[in-house]
């Protein structure tokens, strides 16, 4: 008989673990997926056009609380957790729920789920979510381009809309953002990419983009989301860790496989952090990952007009994933603000209205900043509203993209725009140039 299989995730790993470990595999049977971190994912289905001959009616998703309740009616073998940036505790406390309700928990790791491509692969991934992947990922690419490579960037997944037609993704312009109906998050990963002339695909079938990336490539970037594991398998893995976080490299699942798979360790945003968490975190690469490359990195910030943030009262928006379940406290909105004398940062707990006020009831410690939360049209309405009520001179938009281009901010507003810039050598031009010439 078939093993019954639940597949825990957030529609992102679970679908990719499903499409290279089970789809088409009759030894096993998934009865359901369960859904978590993002807003509005259950209560769907994974089609049955994306799902494989074995499964003509999909496969339903349905909320993580239902967990146990789904193991026993569905007499589950085995759970497979499949979604990331969680400390560990949080995922053996899913377990010992797994356990007790009486199935098996299973970890799927990188052998059986990296796929080959027939192109170098470079990874970018990361310890944390909000590290600096897509910084990162911008640099890598502005060297390969100036060898003369043509690259296609593949981010990982966020369908949070119709699966069957995000099976495969293409981003040439800004206006095929609007074509795909992104949300926020989805925009703040794809549009630098985009702006700096690069090709970005994304999607639920990661063996069908990648086909359709390596026609176009010479190399094939990864650009991890969260802190989950290359879908690919990488010819050089470079990993970004967060001295604003140290210890979280071996403590968060999986950032410490990332952590133990590097190639390349880029400290981050050593310009803001302390020194001492900044040598912390060297010591822990070191123990980790003994022969990778580490690059002393700073996150250098250029504010568009800072005559809007200087003595005046300022309310900062920063990028909603990274302080949600990335846990940050501040990002470049922050780090910007207070570098250009602003007088006050103003906290927007008291003006939140609908889904926004809910994103600080379920992360409370998130202060006195505001996420660009948008998973949807009415959280974008709900940002919008909220932006608008809060008392203060003028807006900082740490965000990655033109938050302004689709929510209409009534005050003044100023962006901020961060890049990597490496301080050690080797960098990342000699290391790439040596690895792909």
């Amino acid at each position: 008989m078939a093993k019954k299989v639940l597949i825990m995730g957030a529609a992102g790993r679970d679908f990719h673990n499903f499409n290279t470990c089970f789809r088409d595999n009759d030894k096993y049977e998934v009865v359901a997926f369960t859904a978590t971190q993002i807003p509005n994912i259950d209560g769907r289905m994974y089609p049955a056009a994306l799902a494989g001959k074995l499964y003509p009616k999909g496969i339903p998703i349905k909320p993580e609380d239902e967990l146990e309740e789904l193991i026993s009616k569905h007499k589950v073998d085995e759970v497979v957790f499949a979604y990331s940036d969680v400390p560990y505790e949080y995922v053996m406390s899913r377990s010992s729920r797994v356990n007790a309700a009486g199935a098996d928990f299973r970890l799927i790791g990188a052998k059986d789920t990296m796929i080959k491509s027939k192109k170098p692969v470079i990874a970018i991934c990361a310890i944390r979510t909000g590290c600096g992947k897509s910084q990162t990922t911008r640099r890598v690419s502005e060297i390969l381009k100036a060898m003369g490579k043509k690259i296609a960037v593949i981010r990982h997944p966020m369908p949070y809309g119709d699966l069957v037609k995000q099976e495969v993704q293409r981003f040439d312009t800004l206006e095929d953002l609007k074509k795909h109906e992104c949300t926020i998050e989805e925009m703040e990963e794809y549009e630098p990419h985009i702006v700096n002339g690069s090709v970005v695909f994304a999607g639920v079938d990661y063996e069908k983009i990648l086909r359709e990336a390596e026609k176009i490539a010479d190399v094939i970037l990864w650009d991890g989301g969260n802190n989950d594991m290359s879908f690919y398998k990488p010819d050089l893995q470079i990993t970004v860790f967060d001295p604003h976080r140290v210890g979280h490299e071996t403590a968060y699942y999986p950032g410490e496989v990332n952590a133990r798979l590097c190639d390349v360790a880029v400290i981050n945003k050593e310009d803001s952090a302390d020194p001492k968490a900044v040598e912390q975190v060297r010591k822990n690469i070191r123990a980790l990952s003994p022969d990778a490359i580490i690059i002393d990195a700073d996150s250098a910030l250029k504010v568009e007009d800072e005559s809007l943030i200087k003595g005046k009262k300022v309310l900062v928006v920063e990028d909603g994933p990274t302080l949600t379940h990335g846990g940050m406290k501040i990002g470049a909105g922050v780090v910007a603000a207070k570098r250009a004398g602003a007088s006050v940062l103003v906290d927007p707990r008291p003006f939140c209205v609908g889904e926004i006020k809910e994103t600080f009831e379920k992360y409370p410690a998130i202060g006195t900043l505001l996420p660009a939360m948008g998973y949807g049209d009415q959280q974008i309405a709900d940002l919008q509203e909220t932006i608008n009520k809060v008392d203060c001179d003028a807006v900082v938009i740490g965000t990655p993209i033109n938050l302004t281009r689709f929510v209409d901010i009534k005050k003044p507003s100023t962006r901020v725009f961060y890049d990597l810039k490496e301080k050690s050598s080797p960098g990342l031009k000699e290391i790439i140039e040596k690895k792909f010439r």
